[in-house]
C-alpha cells in the first residue's frame, strides 16, 4: 500500500472519496463539511497529509485515490489482527465467528467465500 497507515478520521474521509472519485476539491470539502463535519481547512489538511503519504492525489483542484478500498480494508485487518490477536488470522475468525451479532447465514456465507477463495 501506498505510503502506509491510514488513520480512523482519514478512513472516513477515504470512504466519501472513494464514493465520489474523481472529484473537485471545492465539492469533496462540502461532502465533508455535510458528513463529517469538518471545517475546509480540516479537509485541506488531511488531503496534504494524504498526498504526503501516496495515499491520495491532489492535481488541478481533482482529488483520486492512489490506494483502493480494498487495500485500505485489507491494511486495516492486518493490523487489527496484529493488534488484538497476536499476528493470528485463525484466532481473528474465531472471535468473529463467536461474535453474538454474527447470523448462521452470515457464517454460511462466510464458508462459501472461503470455499471460493481456495478454490481460486
Amino acid at each position: 500500500m501506498g505510503g502506509g497507515k491510514i488513520f480512523d478520521s482519514e478512513y472516513r474521509f477515504c470512504l466519501i472519496l472513494w464514493e465520489v472519485e474523481p472529484v473537485n476539491s471545492t465539492e469533496l470539502t462540502r461532502l465533508c463539511r455535510e458528513r463529517l463535519g469538518w471545517s475546509k481547512a480540516t479537509t485541506y489538511t488531511v488531503i496534504r497529509r494524504l498526498s504526503e503519504r501516496g495515499i491520495v492525489k491532489n492535481e488541478n483542484a481533482v482529488v483520486t485515490s492512489l490506494v483502493s478500498k480494498e487495500e485500505a480494508e485489507a491494511e486495516r485487518i492486518d493490523e487489527l489482527v496484529d493488534e488484538t490477536f497476536q499476528g493470528s488470522m485463525p484466532a481473528f475468525v474465531a472471535a468473529f465467528a463467536k461474535h453474538p451479532k454474527v447470523t448462521k447465514k452470515e457464517l454460511d456465507e462466510i464458508r462459501r467465500l472461503i470455499d471460493e477463495y481456495e478454490g481460486e
